[in-house]
């Protein structure tokens, strides 16, 4: 599933490139997750002002209203001036007089919801309940510690649920978690403030890192010219299970946390 680092890639491959455009025409091919809640035809001859990203959501601006534009488990995006007709999983595209910003999602669980605003039902709906923005200044240390101390569920899942800091998707909690020295299976309200701080510097340094490498690609995750993320083969833990950590040499485990895979050391980690 595409993250934060795979989003914000995304968003930086086009964002510019479609800022004030002119859409021409909106196409919409096999449902999506949610309904586009609006007439296609509604929103031809509204300008793009900007795409911001807010967890793994686009936000499209619009002269009137946004889409909010979720990738779901499989999708990516295009944007190009001359893009080839849609094939059988390209299901919306946005043609503007600067190009063609089209989503491929094989799976559908991807959508492109229109909102008037942030403060419509919808827009609520989807982005309500998500946590602080890991790489901006909204970023709080005291809040992301009292977050935690909340909490007494495993503090990987505290992580990915989105709820405390948004976008820590399963890859990155693991190698967050590793860089902390901190257990994956610990509780959150166990962690100290000292170790909270490795750990809300680990989440930073690891997001911004993957970002510039382009995010991750495990399977389907591609940026709008259809290039492949790196930052997995740079990977300290997550898929190496069984070989040796490259701090201490001890073995890699792997376990199951809410039907993901987490990867750790057992010697580095406590």
């Amino acid at each position: 599933m595409p993250e934060l680092p795979e989003v914000e890639v995304t968003r930086r491959g086009f964002a510019e490139r479609i800022a004030g455009a002119r859409i021409d025409a909106v196409r919409i091919g096999k449902p999506l997750r949610w309904a586009l809640m609006v007439a296609p035809e509604a929103l031809v001859g509204r300008q793009v002002l900007q795409v911001r990203r807010r967890g793994k959501y686009l936000l499209i601006d619009l002269d009137r209203g946004l889409l909010l534009l979720h990738l779901g488990m499989s999708g990516s995006l295009r944007f190009d001036v001359a893009l080839p007709p849609p094939s059988v999983h390209d299901h919306f595209d946005l043609v503007t007089d600067r190009g063609t910003l089209r989503l491929n999602d094989p799976r559908r669980f991807g959508a492109v919801v229109y909102a008037e605003d942030e403060a419509a039902p919808w827009a609520v709906k989807l982005l309500g309940g998500l946590g602080m923005e890991p790489l901006g200044d909204a970023f709080d240390f005291d809040a992301f510690h009292a977050g935690l101390r909340k909490r007494r569920t495993a503090v990987k899942q505290v992580l990915l649920a989105g709820d405390v800091v948004v976008g820590v998707g399963n890859i990155y909690a693991s190698e967050a978690l590793f860089q902390a020295g901190i257990r994956p299976t610990l509780s959150a309200a166990r962690i100290s403030r000292p170790r909270a701080a490795k750990l809300y510097a680990a989440v930073r340094e690891i997001l911004a890192r993957a970002v510039e490498k382009g995010g991750s690609t495990l399977r389907d995750f591609s940026n709008v010219d259809g290039q492949n993320g790196y930052f997995q083969l740079e990977a300290t833990v997550y898929g190496r299970a069984g070989e040796p950590c490259r701090v201490c040499a001890t073995p890699i485990r792997q376990l199951r946390q809410g039907q993901r895979s987490t990867y750790y050391c057992p010697n580095c980690q406590k």
